[in-house]
């Protein structure tokens, strides 16, 4: 057996440690496995594509990455900010317990690409949290940022990982039947799904309560400096 290719596993590891850029680690360790395994240049180039073609998601996923930094160069970010500091009916908890309800009812029906992270998390949920914020504490500060922005992530997390596995055809639901085949016990996609409607309800009341709760530390935070400064 040759043990050479392994060493791709050392590349990754050294590039980890390091801290070095995830991308170019994995494309080095691809390549150097692949060259140690026997393949040709012209060979890992052809895996490297047909992987690539092969995976669609991920191609849209990178296509829509350029298109949220010529959006956010011209500005996105700064006018969902100012747009959500004329909606004052629109509360910090308000707005993420919404956003919560519509990724979840998304993710039911199988949409899981119509929202996430990288093109709605960063480029507008995190600024209009940050807006709904700053109305209620004015001093809010880069830690108290990367808290939000945390808690966003976490609330788009939420609402997908427990709203998909409720649409029947979702790969995670295929997969829990497939497990639990082996295992002697026969469930069908749609007996899975209605299991995991009650735990959807559940993950969205607590995710609800814990960013009801953050407003209102943030709202306790402010109504402690105004009794300072008088």
């Amino acid at each position: 057996m040759n043990y050479w290719p392994l060493l791709g596993i050392a590349v990754i590891v050294a590039g980890f440690a390091l801290r070095f850029n995830p991308v170019p680690v994995v494309v080095v360790a691809a390549l150097a496995s692949g060259l140690l395994s026997g393949l040709s240049v012209g060979q890992l180039l052809a895996l490297l594509g047909s992987s690539f073609e092969s995976s669609r998601m991920l191609l849209m996923f990178v296509l829509t990455l350029p298109a949220i930094g010529l959006l956010e160069r011209a500005g996105l970010r700064e006018h969902a900010q100012r747009w959500i500091g004329r909606l004052h009916g629109l509360t910090l908890a308000r707005l993420l317990i919404g956003y919560l309800l519509l990724r979840q009812l998304l993710a039911m029906l199988g949409l899981t690409g119509v929202a996430g992270a990288a093109q709605t998390v960063r480029p507008l949920l995190a600024p209009m949290g940050e807006a709904a914020a700053e109305k209620i504490l004015p001093g809010f500060g880069d830690a108290d940022r990367d808290e939000l922005r945390a808690i966003a992530a976490a609330t788009d997390n939420v609402g997908r990982f427990f709203g998909e596995d409720v649409f029947v055809a979702m790969g995670a639901v295929l997969l829990i039947q497939a497990f639990y085949a082996q295992h002697g016990i026969e469930l069908t996609p749609l007996s899975i799904a209605l299991w995991a409607l009650p735990v959807a309800v559940v993950a969205f009341v607590v995710q609800s309560l814990r960013v009801w709760r953050y407003q209102r530390r943030l709202q306790r935070r402010a109504a402690g400096a105004r009794g300072e400064a008088h």
